[in-house]
């Protein structure tokens, strides 16, 4: 650094005295501190979710060559936060701020299944539940996002809307947390549930996984599986 071994030692005690170095008397030797994690999360968290998902939802897209879209949960609701659209002539019609009831989508139950059972319960003890594809009851909704937390995906084909398939999976900041979900939009004529549970859901998985490694979050070895049950 250039400073004199008076101006080293004045730094490394305000930096100690701070918490940034800590020091090992045994071994008089300096060591990184607690408070430079905080410098760490305060960039990670400065960072906006839609600029760092922005070029994995293109990448996306062109791998998959279906619109693909990123969105927080709100409440009940999945809000949609980014879009990049498909280049076939037929594309789905959700735009930027279009609000999707979470419990009947496949990012809305992807984000649900960051909730605890308790806090799940909570959300919708006062919904009104009907019988159809999506779950009949919040008993068997509970029971839905139990298996959806536990597989760490979801897949649907023509159930909130009849003819649109779907594939979402979680993004997860530097602590675990789910932040927000990744899907792809796909055309149910142009598809079918081999590739939906395969490759278009592993394309959706990856690139779940590289917008949460952006954020901070440390991903694990082995399968995507095992990875996002955890």
């Amino acid at each position: 650094l250039g400073v004199t071994r008076s101006s080293a030692y004045r730094l490394l005690y305000t930096l100690g005295h701070l918490g940034f170095v800590d020091y090992d008397a045994d071994q008089k030797s300096y060591s990184l501190g607690s408070q430079v994690l905080r410098l760490g999360y305060g960039y990670l968290a400065s960072r906006d979710l839609v600029e760092v998902a922005m070029p994995h939802l293109i990448r996306l897209r062109d791998r998959t060559g279906w619109s693909a879209h990123l969105g927080e949960l709100h409440g009940r609701d999945v809000v949609y936060l980014a879009r990049v659209a498909t280049r076939r002539s037929i594309a789905s019609t959700v735009h930027v701020g279009t609000r999707l009831p979470a419990r009947t989508t496949t990012m809305g139950r992807v984000l649900l299944s960051g909730l605890r059972d308790h806090d799940l319960r909570e959300l919708y003890r006062d919904e009104s539940f009907e019988a159809g594809k999506a779950a009949g009851s919040l008993t068997e909704l509970v029971e839905q996002i139990g298996h959806d937390r536990a597989l760490g995906a979801v897949v649907q084909n023509s159930v909130y809307e009849p003819g649109v398939a779907s594939v979402a999976a979680p993004i997860r900041d530097v602590t675990n947390r789910i932040v927000a979900a990744v899907n792809i939009s796909i055309v149910a004529l142009f598809t079918n549930d081999a590739e939906l549970n395969g490759m278009l859901k592993d394309e959706v998985v990856a690139a779940a996984q590289a917008i949460s490694r952006d954020l901070g979050r440390q991903i694990e070895t082995g399968n995507a599986q095992a990875s996002h049950a955890g």
